[in-house]
């Protein structure tokens, strides 16, 4: 059978988005993921949609509906996660909050009926069948290998974190109220079916989460049922709510999501510290003092605004051959908190290094390239005046994948090096190519070539050919 694409656009009409409309239409393609490569992985996953169309027409625009008749691809995703797989991963020891909600919309509000302490799963099944309620698995990508192969690749290709929810609904029921997320959705439908309402947004690519009263949202700008192998994209804002047909079995879907607190501004305040910083270094202007009292004044003074006005253009001007830009937070903390590499097995080529010592005379190339980031940023361990640049390289291979999307801050760590700034030349040798000799670093001796591309190693970043 052909596969069916239906763009949910932003038509504006008074009632939903007939069932029919928009259909795009297109033969074959794959009935399983394709994870060649990040970008193959995705193009695999919104399939017969192509990757340019979908960041043209969808992306942070308007939600995209994809329905399959492809009982191979269903199969899969139903593999992906079960309701009977709650037996299992309770006898690992789940606990309420933590890693498992089971709630309820009742007349348009959330109700929790979490107990305490450790979830067992006769008592979530008995809330499922008897209070209706949906059980609702927090970041399974933690205990399920398919979901992190799939989640890893997809943090790849967007560059940001991705995380997942499972919801299992019964017959009849609906888990959450009308709402809206501060995240990109991606919603893989995996057992039975789910019927979905989606509504225009209150605030476009919101920041925040926030529930919605039926009485404000209007009628849905589009309808429709997704059932196992259906795929549900819309950007973040988007208000939707979505119950499990009565009179059938459960429905279980997982949501993955992406692209929170990464918008140009949190990357504007991320990087516009450093470049007052580069500034001042220069810019005697920049180091004068403001006027007495102005921090005690209630309104900001129109001489202050004007100043403030001039700075801000001086620091466009700068920016524009600005190559490296200083992060101060955004890079490190993505590295730091994202899966590590999918792998089969005990992972020993993620934390021991193999094969041949790099030397003077190697040729060596970069390895687990998509998850490592080079910065620059400020010597961390010098606050005054003479603070150099330093330049950090930041890999996530020693992650923990059961702390990923948990917000355990306490319990994380970063994983890299750092060098001199007179190093970046070498690194970004290594980098941009496929493969290089160490003796062609563009380092100024021969120990500094061998110690360069040693710790490299030593972390598992390259490897000798």
């Amino acid at each position: 059978m052909p596969k069916k694409a239906k763009p949910a656009g932003n038509e504006k009409k008074e009632g939903p988005l007939p069932y029919k409309q928009a259909k795009v239409e297109a033969v074959g393609g794959p009935s399983t993921l394709n994870f060649d490569s990040p970008s193959d992985l995705f193009e695999s996953l919104i399939s017969p949609i192509k990757i340019e169309t979908f960041f043209k027409e969808f992306w942070e625009q308007k939600p995209l509906l994809i329905q399959r008749d492809d009982p191979s691809l269903a199969t899969y995703y139903q593999s992906l996660f079960r309701l009977t797989d709650l037996k299992s991963l309770c006898s690992q020891g789940m606990y309420y909050g933590r890693d498992v909600n089971v709630c309820r919309c009742v007349n348009g509000k959330k109700k929790v009926l979490n107990k305490d302490g450790k979830a067992h799963f006769l008592q979530l099944r008995k809330d499922f069948d008897q209070k209706r309620a949906t059980i609702q698995f927090h970041q399974p990508q933690r205990f399920k290998d398919e979901l992190w192969r799939i989640q890893e690749k997809l943090e790849c290709y967007f560059g940001s974190l991705v995380g997942s929810n499972v919801y299992i609904t019964p017959a009849g029921s609906q888990g959450l109220p009308p709402h809206y997320d501060d995240v990109e959705v991606f919603i893989l439908q995996l057992e039975g079916e789910k019927h979905w309402r989606l509504y225009h947004p209150t605030v476009p690519l919101a920041r925040e989460y926030s529930v919605e009263a039926e009485d404000r949202i209007g009628r849905p700008t589009h309808e429709f049922t997704l059932k196992p192998g259906d795929l549900l994209y819309f950007p973040r804002g988007t208000i939707h709510q979505a119950d499990t047909p009565p009179g059938l079995a459960h429905s279980t879907h997982v949501t993955i999501s992406t692209y929170q607190n990464n918008s140009w501004g949190d990357f504007l305040l991320d990087t516009i510290s450093g470049l007052v910083f580069d500034t001042a270094k220069e810019d005697v202007e920049f180091r004068a003092g403001i006027p007495r009292q102005l921090l005690l004044q209630e309104e900001t003074t129109t001489v202050a605004t004007r100043r403030l006005s001039g700075f801000l253009r001086t620091l466009a001007d700068r920016l524009e051959g600005t190559k490296q830009l200083l992060s101060s937070d955004m890079k490190k903390d993505f590295v730091i908190h994202r899966l590590p590499p999918y792998y089969v097995g005990d992972g020993a080529e993620l934390s021991t290094p193999g094969g041949k010592l790099p030397r003077l005379d190697s040729i060596v190339r970069l390895q687990f390239k998509d998850h490592i980031v080079l910065t620059v940023g400020l010597d961390q361990d010098r606050t005054d005046e003479m603070q150099e640049k330093m330049v950090y390289i930041y890999h996530s291979l020693k992650n923990r994948r059961e702390r990923h999307m948990m917000g355990n801050e306490e319990e994380t760590e970063s994983h890299g090096l750092r060098f001199p700034f007179s190093h970046m030349d070498a690194l970004q040798q290594i980098w941009n190519s496929s493969a290089i000799s160490v003796k062609d670093l563009k380092l100024t001796t021969d120990e500094e070539k061998e110690s360069l591309v040693l710790s490299l190693w030593t972390e598992c970043l390259i490897q000798v050919i």
